[in-house]
């Protein structure tokens, strides 16, 4: 038997276990419409355990830094195809990472009288992120306008910055677009390179 891969594997299981926990603890417990707890001094024990387990976490940022989701075409029920889902786990992870960051999700084309971005606010708020953190902008149709109509929203919140969140193969796209309309993107984050942990926490159910 290979002890060292025993080990890290066991380490991995571990960190498994008690990064769910904590993502939890410290994003699901808050009240609706309360203001997200300050989970510094549990972001910095995170960021510790994920460390011993070789797992990197994304950066925190503060009120100026706006985390900014992009949507993806709804099915014809109005429910979430697999890869809005898959952006949504990388926004959870990023919310609980920044607590006092506010977040966009941005994305019209209705289906069955909902939005992209209705359904998106309402599954972040159902797994715990606040409700006055969330912004939801419920007209763009493209990308393009989907950096536009959040330059808007971003400026009418006083955020100087966004990190922006969308699948791997339309960030190149996404970028472009939110460089044009003005926005400074200090990070990327794709569903890919999301801490695995988030997984269990992306059910539909």
């Amino acid at each position: 038997m290979n002890w060292l891969f025993t080990h890290q594997t066991l380490r991995r299981c571990a960190v498994a276990l008690v990064l769910p926990a904590a993502l939890v603890g410290a994003v699901a417990t808050a009240p609706p419409g309360a203001a997200a707890p300050s989970p510094d001094p549990l972001v910095g024990a995170v960021g510790s355990v994920a460390g011993l387990a070789g797992i990197e976490l994304p950066a925190t940022y503060g009120p100026q830094t706006a985390i900014v989701v992009l949507g993806y075409g709804l099915l014809p029920d109005g429910t979430m195809r697999p890869e809005l889902g898959n952006r949504l786990h990388a926004a959870l992870i990023q919310a609980f990472m920044s607590p006092a960051s506010p977040v966009i999700v941005t994305g019209g084309n209705p289906r069955n009288g909902v939005t992209e971005a209705q359904v998106m606010a309402d599954w972040l708020n159902i797994r715990g992120v606040a409700r006055q953190r969330l912004h939801a902008e419920t007209e763009a149709g493209s990308t393009v306008q989907n950096a536009e109509f959040s330059a808007r929203m971003m400026q009418a919140l006083g955020v100087t910055e966004a990190v922006l969140i969308t699948s791997a193969d339309h960030m190149r796209r996404a970028l472009d677009n939110f460089m044009a309309a003005g926005i400074p993107v200090v990070a990327t984050m794709t569903p890919d390179v999301a801490p695995l942990w988030a997984k269990p926490y992306g059910s539909e159910k």
